[in-house]
């Protein structure tokens, strides 16, 4: 038997399948899968981040104007996700993977041919809908399929590509950007957009744990009140909204910063302060490993409060210091949402049930943080300048650690509370 075949094949003594193991090659080939389907999908939602000055300039709009670039993106894709997660228990999570990100690759280049301003945003929303079948579905997939003891490690690599993927679209836009105009740049990610999904469609095994849910109206919308009933997916969705409000708020301002006074950088040189995302790469799947020994109501508050130091750092004046404060913001961010995300499809597979539509969920919430806060950025930034951002995201931030020491008051899937060292039953439950 081949070591594919072996990785494949690994069955419980009652013939029962139990994922892919870590350390196989079929391991190996979904993971690569998923980081292409990552990186794809982050590059595209972002494509605009870098761009937001030049966008302003080059359709005469303010800067909270050019951040419903982003804005518009985040929003199509939340409300898709709220039929991608009930779509994937019925039809299967593959299709959907599969097919999402060549159709976001190429309204990403029709978005390089957009004429107007408005038609811009309906295209950039038109963009984030059809990436509604990624992220969620990513995250039931990987549950699905890879054995329980390798979850947490997963879920950690998986985001740490995503980071790649995030950083790899906003560096290739900005050099893009200062060669020939923010349309190349659009046009270039799109394009890196159609190759990621050649890659993850040749990769990525159709599912082999999938059971199709009862496709009926009635059953979907019972699932979805279980999980909506339930105080700590509640918790984990509110976290998702304040940790990724936060998060976006940064970025989408810190190009005025590092493009206007004092530092009056051009595009290419400010989008490598995205080079912070290596930092991402690192630490989702350090927490990951982090939480299967301590527990995840240990690690997520405990990357809101580095978070929460990232952006006082932030405050300083010197180019240095500041890079080095988006470097810890970073670093506690990804800590949280790699921990978190897992958390989300973990209780769900141990309670309620409807892991794709949990994941749904917390992403819903996700990008919805994005939207509403990503777009107050620019407001925030036209009023008080980078102290007024700092300060948004770090109320946000707090939220998120509120939430999380919340979470630590909670049941585990109608179990007792853990014990005051913060271990939990899911950091290592099957």
């Amino acid at each position: 038997m081949s070591a594919d075949a072996a990785g494949l094949g690994q069955a419980a003594s009652s013939g029962a399948w139990r994922g892919y193991p870590a350390g196989t090659p079929a391991y190996r080939r979904v993971m690569v899968g998923l980081f292409f389907l990552g990186l794809g999908t982050f590059s595209l939602l972002y494509t605009t981040q870098p761009l937001l000055p030049e966008l302003a300039r080059d359709f005469r709009v303010s800067e909270g104007q050019s951040a419903l670039s982003v804005s518009v993106a985040t929003l199509g894709l939340s409300i898709a996700l709220l039929v991608a997660g009930p779509l994937s228990e019925v039809v299967g999570r593959t299709p959907l993977l599969r097919w999402s990100l060549v159709m976001s690759s190429l309204v990403g280049l029709a978005c390089a041919y957009a004429p107007s301003w408005n038609l811009l945003l309906v295209l950039r929303l038109v963009e984030g809908l059809a990436l509604g079948g990624l992220p969620g579905v990513a995250i039931a997939y990987l549950r699905e399929e890879i054995h329980h003891d390798s979850h947490a490690r997963a879920a950690g690599l998986y985001v740490g590509g995503t980071a790649i993927g995030g950083l790899l679209g906003r560096l290739l836009g900005g050099v893009l950007a200062d060669l020939g105009g923010w349309r190349l740049a659009a046009g270039g990610v799109a394009l890196l957009g159609l190759v990621s999904a050649v890659a993850a469609i040749t990769l990525l095994p159709p599912s082999r744990r999938f059971t199709p849910a009862p496709s009926s109206p009635r059953s979907l919308a019972r699932m979805s009140g279980r999980l909506l009933r339930d105080p700590a997916q509640l918790a984990l969705y509110g976290i998702a909204a304040t940790a990724m409000g936060s998060f976006t708020a940064a970025f989408n301002a810190i190009g005025f910063r590092l493009t206007g006074a004092p530092y009056h950088l051009p595009l290419s040189v400010s989008g490598f302060v995205f080079l912070v995302y290596l930092v991402g790469v690192v630490t989702s799947p350090a927490a990951g490993r982090l939480a299967g020994r301590l527990g995840r109501r240990v690690v997520v508050p405990g990357g809101a409060v580095v978070t929460l130091v990232g952006f006082l750092l932030t405050l300083a004046e010197p180019l240095p210091v500041v890079v080095l404060g988006l470097a810890v913001v970073t670093g506690g961010f990804f800590a949280v949402h790699g921990v978190s995300s897992g958390w989300v499809a973990a209780r769900a597979d141990l309670s309620s049930g409807g892991i794709g539509q949990a994941a749904s969920l917390y992403l819903v919430s996700y990008y919805l943080g994005a939207s509403i806060f990503g777009g107050l950025a620019g407001t925030a930034w036209s009023t008080g300048g980078w102290p007024l951002v700092a300060a948004l995201c770090g109320a946000l931030t707090l939220g998120t650690l509120l939430l999380s020491l919340f979470l630590r008051t909670v049941p585990i899937a109608g179990r007792p509370a853990p014990a005051a060292d913060g271990h939990d039953i899911l950091a290592a439950a099957p």
